[in-house]
């Protein structure tokens, strides 16, 4: 093994030496990193250095390929497999940076630089999945897997780099794989020109208000940040609303004026649907290139191909799931709408609710039902305190402690920095937070990481790790205030981290977040559940103004409608999946009218006319943007089912149980991917999911 690993790392020496010799040697990416725990040093960090950095990262792997390729030794796990995992180190190095930064800080610059770094890397992903020589090694030790006396998590890597470099095309001929080439190329410009379309148009679009009286009911915090807004694009005076979430949010759940509330809601469901940044090319492009993909590799349709290296292998399986939870959450629905239509009758208002009604009229038969409002509770969580909430239950289930660290490198003024330490005191991890909304950075909230993690034989190497967000900003005198969603919001993205952080598994291409995309999603809604309990709001729920604690029948009452609206909750999610797929079950190569195949797809399934899709396929980023959850967004609910029978088990046990949360721990959150999921579940929980678990937690059973 020391052997092998040395002479890669004399190709790097050899590569690196070629980039000082071209004078390249301040780039901060080709040499180690002096600062503490290996943070990237932002500061150091130019944007004609990223270009630079991923040619030598190539370079530097494909010698490291090609030592692999050349070693006289019988290909085994080590010198092969062990071998490709380690490879590539410098290329993660920058990369992990220029596509972070591309996301939260996408400068012009940045984007200027996006589609040739992206064409490199994707033409070397292609390169390297399908050699020859690489792919006749590792398949030398995958058909002879039996002989080397390989453990669980050795066997998996094997299996899936195997499987991963099939899927990349390495069965292919020559020509189909120029083939495959070429269509990879051009999905990754048809991504970069789609989330373009999506940021340009979200920043594009702008609801102007010049009379004060149009913003009845709006909180006072919202009409601050909107008069901000307005003065910032030089209208002061006026109040500027966005298509960003705490902006489009607080104006669908709370302004009186309906046709504000229309305006803002057809604002955003036709975001990059028409005009200068129309997306509607950009997805058939996609569709008719991942169905061109699909069937070169032996799929009828993409979804078949996403579906089938996951937990739930086949499409049925997803669409099963998801029709089961469809009908009792558009049934609830119907429930819901009755509701509010009672309610605009008692108003004396005589229209029928339409979707740019629903939030507003949920939040009205709310406060109705359960004597609460968002403004009742919104002071209570002021987002430095719901930080405190989170680094509060990360301690009481695990042990661990965040520390900021002030001097840190951050890559925006606005990132906080923390070391996050054992309980025996012992360093784990950095984590890093970015919460607030800016122009240059994409809708949504997030976690990845700066730097992976390994844990094998006397390599111990620790991650870096980051949530982003984009909750609402403090503005004057009043700090960020979140609401119920962005606490959430908060957890759930921290629940990522936390699987990021508290990895063990032995090695790269199992640590952390690397699982199965049905699994990825478990540690991250199971945190969700801490966020509201009673115990843990006592620790963090602090009135901005007094400091008091939030009172006790005020948590009664978040409890007690805390399943209110999830019929509404419910079919958005689960409709936007059954799209997802849907979508991808379109294998004929023919242009789609986006419009007409939504609608067609919502008469199909029934949608309730008062509501529509989560995301609108113009922006939908998590299937168009990349081919990250791209027939697989139903893995948020796959998911769901697991964090909701495993959190009965908490329920049941103590919500800070000690031998629960170390089963959860050692099983899910340090084990990654070293294990088939199912196994790992079963071995933390004791049972198999119960389905039904996910309707309960809904309100739906």
């Amino acid at each position: 093994m020391n052997k092998t690993l040395l002479t890669v790392a004399s190709a790097i020496a050899v590569t690196l030496s070629a980039c000082n010799s071209n004078k390249m040697e301040e780039n901060p990416f080709l040499a180690d990193y002096t600062t503490q725990y290996e943070i990237p040093p932002f500061d150091q960090i130019k944007y004609e250095h990223y270009l630079p950095a991923v040619k030598a990262g190539i370079e530097a792997q494909n010698q490291e390929i090609d030592v692999i390729i050349k070693n006289r030794a019988l290909p085994d796990f080590e010198n092969t497999i062990l071998a490709l995992d380690n490879s590539g180190q410098l290329l993660n190095k920058v990369a992990y940076v220029f596509f972070a930064l591309s996301e939260s800080d996408n400068t012009p610059e940045m984007e200027a630089l996006t589609p040739e770094i992206s064409a490199l890397y994707t033409a070397h992903s292609d390169n390297m999945g399908m050699n020859e020589a690489l792919f006749a090694r590792i398949k030398e030790v995958y058909d002879n897997k039996e002989k080397f006396n390989l453990n669980t998590a050795q066997t998996r890597l094997l299996e899936k780099y195997y499987k991963n470099f099939v899927r990349s095309g390495a069965l292919l001929d020559a020509a189909q794989k120029d083939s495959l080439k070429a269509i990879n190329q051009e999905l990754s410009k048809a991504f970069i020109a789609y989330n373009e379309n999506v940021l340009k148009g979200t920043n594009a679009w702008e609801l102007v208000v010049e009379n004060k009286e149009e913003l009845a009911g709006l909180p006072e915090g919202t009409i601050a940040t909107a008069a901000d807004e307005a003065k910032a694009r030089g209208k002061e005076g006026k109040w500027v609303f966005t298509l960003h979430a705490p902006s489009r949010l607080a104006v669908l759940t709370y302004a009186e004026n309906r046709e504000l509330r229309e305006k803002m809601w057809k604002g955003y469901t036709s975001l990059a649907s028409e005009g200068e940044f129309a997306n509607a090319e950009n997805i058939n492009a996609i569709l008719k290139l991942r169905t061109k993909k699909a069937k070169m590799l032996g799929f009828d349709c993409f979804a078949d191909y996403a579906i089938d290296n996951v937990m739930a292998k086949t499409t049925k399986n997803a669409e099963d799931l998801l029709y089961k939870i469809w009908k009792p959450a558009v049934a609830k629905v119907k429930e819901e709408v009755a509701d509010m239509q009672a309610y605009v009758k008692a108003e004396g208002k005589d229209f029928k609710v339409a979707p740019w009604d629903y939030y507003y009229y949920a939040e009205k038969v709310k406060a109705q039902k359960f004597n609460i409002s968002e403004d009742d509770v919104r002071p209570y969580f002021k987002l430095e305190n719901v930080v405190e909430g989170l680094f509060h239950v990360a301690n009481k289930l695990y042990g661990v402690t965040f520390t900021e660290m002030k001097d840190a490198p951050k890559y925006n003024p606005e990132v906080t920095v923390y070391e996050v330490k054992d309980a025996a005191g012992e360093h784990l991890a950095v984590f890093m937070t970015d919460y607030f909304p800016r122009a240059t950075k994409r809708q949504g909230a997030w976690m990845s990481e700066f730097k992976g993690a390994c844990n094998y034989d006397t390599i111990n190497e620790r991650p870096v790790v980051y949530n982003v967000g984009n909750f609402t900003r403090p503005s004057g005198d009043m700090p960020a205030l979140l609401t119920i969603d962005e606490v959430e919001t908060a957890f759930h993205e921290f629940g990522h981290g936390l699987h990021g952080m508290l990895t063990r598994a032995a090695y790269r291409g199992q640590a952390g977040t690397n699982v199965d995309r049905d699994l990825v999603e478990l540690p991250s809604q199971i945190t969700e559940h801490w966020a509201f309990e009673p115990e843990v709001l006592a620790v963090y729920a602090k009135h901005y103004q007094t400091g008091e604690t939030i009172p006790a029948e005020l948590v009664e009452k978040l409890i007690a409608s805390s399943k209110f609206n999830q019929g509404f909750a419910t079919t958005e999610l689960a409709g936007a999946a059954l799209l997802d797929i849907e979508w991808h079950k379109v294998n004929d190569g023919k242009d789609v009218n986006v419009a007409e195949f939504e609608a067609a797809v919502a008469e199909k399934l029934g949608l309730p006319e008062e509501l529509t899709f989560r995301y609108r396929s113009t922006y939908f980023k998590h299937i168009f943007g990349s081919d990250g959850y791209a027939a697989g967004y139903y893995t948020y609910l796959w998911a769901e089912v697991l964090d909701a029978d495993g959190f009965e088990l908490f329920a049941e046990k103590g919500i800070f149980d000690k031998a629960t949360a170390d089963a959860f721990r050692i099983n899910i959150l340090e084990a990654g991917g070293s294990e088939d999921p199912m196994t790992l579940y079963k071995q933390f929980r004791g049972q198999e999911p119960n389905p039904d678990a996910l309707l309960r937690n809904r309100g739906l059973k």
